[in-house]
């Protein structure tokens, strides 16, 4: 592996900001990834360490999301401010997640840890797993302990058994949900009839269309058909999926993968009904904007997904990141933070990580009127952070 990094101008003269590159070898079948970042028989990887000026730690805080890049967030960069190393790790799929695959991403997750602790030196590790980056968080932690995983549930070779990855010492799980495929699975439209023409719709199912008779407050019967057409969607996409990949590999062509698009995933009665689940967010809004907009818009969970990428991310039957199941796995102390205002969570996620941890050491923290990206709240934002350091301080963590 090498490692290389570059001092660029930043806002803060508090705080050093190191570019990181991680590259190691990988076979694979086909290019899945756009560009430099998986293809040439070798895997790259980008992150930023961020540290604050003149203080050693002998603990790397690791951030990483399966989609996104974290460096530009407040979170990572508060925990710096209060005397922190942080590593922000982007995966292979950094910026698309088209066709991520999370067994992938766990060997990327690995690659940054050993990097942490057998290049810089580093004897704790804690992930930080805010947003969509709690589950990834506890998916690796409990194959770092016990690893099963040989295949991606596409049926694809992928050696997380052999891959010798360090478990972490503790887990924050921050403003975070169960996983990518519950997330979906919560918020997906169950209008839609037709996956290749989304104006075909059953308007008693579409909570955007004024002339459904269904309106906030909705009833309990409401809600139950509701929440069974969602998962009647997700299973028919599944289903299409391995009926799809079971014919390419009939064929014996080159044709080994296929893209496909995902209409109207934003609709999660929530966003419009406060008595759903209560707590303190904004009603008729939701972490992107207005939730109608994005329901239809470009930008949404699984817009955009390949055949395998679907089953390891989206499919709530054969996704390996659950973090539920993955919580009972690990035995590392757990941090569980609620924001009651999250406009992207829902409320009874982070609860549930905490109770099925098989932890001994875990600990539940509400944070009061904090929004998914505490967003124009400092305060609330020094709080929390303040709070998790006081955690891992408590346990000699940092």
């Amino acid at each position: 592996m090498m490692q290389k990094e570059s001092q660029p101008v930043t806002a803060d003269p508090n705080l050093s900001f190191e570019w990181v590159h991680i590259s190691y070898q990988e076979s694979a079948k086909f290019v899945e990834t756009y560009g430099f970042s998986g293809n040439q028989g070798a895997i790259n990887l980008e992150g930023v360490r961020i540290r604050p000026e003149g203080v050693d730690s002998k603990t790397l805080l690791i951030f990483m999301h399966p989609a996104s890049t974290l460096q530009l967030l407040p979170v990572p960069r508060e925990a710096a401010k209060l005397g922190a190393h942080v590593l922000c790790a982007g995966s292979r799929y950094a910026r698309n997640d088209t066709a991520g695959i999370l067994e992938n991403v766990l060997i990327d997750l690995g690659a940054y840890i050993r990097h942490a602790k057998h290049v810089w030196g580093y004897e704790k590790i804690v992930l930080v797993g805010w947003s969509g980056g709690g589950s990834l968080a506890l998916f690796y932690q409990s194959q770092a302990e016990h690893p099963t995983i040989t295949h991606t549930p596409a049926g694809d070779p992928v050696d997380i058994v052999g891959a010798g990855l360090i478990p972490a010492d503790a887990i924050i799980f921050q403003a975070a949900h169960i996983s990518r495929a519950q997330l979906l699975l919560d918020i997906i439209d169950p209008s839609v009839r037709d996956e290749l023409n989304p104006d075909d719709r059953d308007p008693e199912l579409d909570i955007y269309d004024p002339a459904n008779p269904n309106q906030p407050p909705y009833s309990a019967d409401f809600i139950s058909r509701y929440r069974a057409a969602q998962l009647t969607r997700m299973q028919k996409i599944t289903a299409t999926v391995k009926d799809t990949l079971a014919k390419l590999k009939t064929r014996s062509t080159g044709e080994l993968e296929r893209g496909f698009i995902t209409h109207r995933t934003l609709a999660d009665p929530r966003f419009l009904d406060a008595s759903l689940d209560p707590n303190d967010r904004k009603i008729g809004w939701c972490y992107l904007g207005n939730p109608e907009t994005v329901n239809t818009g470009p930008v949404g969970l699984a817009r955009f997904a390949t055949l395998r990428s679907w089953l390891s991310q989206w499919s709530v039957e054969d996704s390996n990141g659950d973090g539920v199941r993955c919580a009972a796995q690990i035995s590392v102390p757990l941090l569980a933070i609620e924001n009651t205002a999250d406009d992207a969570v829902p409320q009874p996620h982070a609860r549930r990580i905490f109770d099925a941890a098989a932890s001994q050491d875990k600990t539940f923290k509400i944070m009061e009127g904090a929004t998914h990206y505490y967003a124009g709240q400092p305060d609330h934002l020094r709080t929390v952070t303040k709070l998790t350091m006081s955690w891992l301080a408590e346990r000699a963590l940092i």
